[in-house]
């Protein structure tokens, strides 16, 4: 599942490329993928203009002149591929980024007026558009629960240190993950900011000093930019907003480097389970 970089990234691809234009017609194939009544959507989503492109943790928001609002999972397996002047492919790299669309994984076409168009594919059928109006998109579930976004100017370190409170008995790798705690980080970036403050995953959040949640918090935002300044990570199921593969993965210091030396300490890097996910660590510089 792409994380708050991979999300930032199509966010900003897609800002470049549609607003401002207007919604001719738009095709579904299955209710789940696009859960609207097709009143509302003749009343609220054709004709209107796309006005804003948006994002709140790892979800895309397509804010419309209607005042309403397409929200965005891609989950697993969504693309967004844009068609016109020129391609752009977001998502999951499968040919369908570069193939003629639609194709048998396409679940939503938005045609614009001047003739573009916007798909939405999805093998596994996980990823879903939901038009609601805008005014509604805070109160939805998953907006009242989610975590505030690290990487807000407002957002301070020792607000940061607050969030974890909540987790004091589990992991602070459990609580990185938590996206009620934080918003929007994921496994690589977890484990890559962990490394930099030199925190073992397993130890528990009560034990976290002022200190450490400090260079934590320092450490995540450093990833998480460098990662949106090169277009996201590598991998394999995640490209960035320009079709290609990001490059973060190519600077990543500990994730998926089991059996390299640790670029800080030459010990070689190991791989556990922590809060049921593969975690990557240096054993000296993250000692329990």
């Amino acid at each position: 599942m792409p994380e708050l970089p991979e999300v930032e990234t199509v966010r900003r691809g897609l800002s470049s490329l549609i607003i401002g234009r207007a919604i001719r017609s738009v095709i579904q194939d299955t209710p789940k993928s696009f859960p609207n009544d097709a009143q509302t959507v003749t009343s609220f989503m054709l004709q209107a203009t796309i006005t804003d492109v948006r994002r709140r943790a790892k979800v895309l928001m397509i804010d419309l002149s209607s005042d309403y609002t397409l929200v965005i999972h891609l989950k697993m397996t969504g693309q967004l591929v844009y068609v016109g002047e020129t391609r752009f492919g977001a998502g999951h790299p499968s040919d369908s980024l570069v193939n003629q669309l639609p194709d048998k994984s396409t679940r939503v076409t938005i045609e614009f007026v001047d003739g573009t168009q916007l798909y939405f594919n999805d093998q596994r059928k996980f990823g879903w558009m939901k038009l609601i109006p805008t005014l509604e998109v805070p109160n939805m579930d998953f907006m009242k629960k989610v975590g505030p976004e690290p990487l807000e100017d407002s957002f301070t370190s020792s607000q940061f240190a607050e969030r974890f409170k909540r987790r004091a008995g589990t992991s602070i790798k459990a609580a990185l993950l938590d996206q009620s705690v934080v918003a929007g980080v994921g496994n690589i970036y977890a484990d890559e900011s962990l490394w930099g403050a030199k925190i073992h995953p397993k130890r528990l959040v009560k034990t976290i000093t002022p200190v450490e949640f400090r260079r934590l918090y320092t450490e995540l935002r450093t990833v998480m930019n460098l990662a949106i300044e090169k277009g996201g990570s590598s991998n394999h199921t995640y490209i960035n907003a320009e079709g290609k593969k990001g490059s973060y993965m190519d600077f990543a210091r500990v994730f998926r480097r089991e059996g390299l030396a640790c670029p800080r300490c030459g010990t070689t890097i190991i791989k556990m389970r922590v809060a049921g996910r593969g975690t990557h660590i240096c054993p000296h510089c993250q000692r329990l």
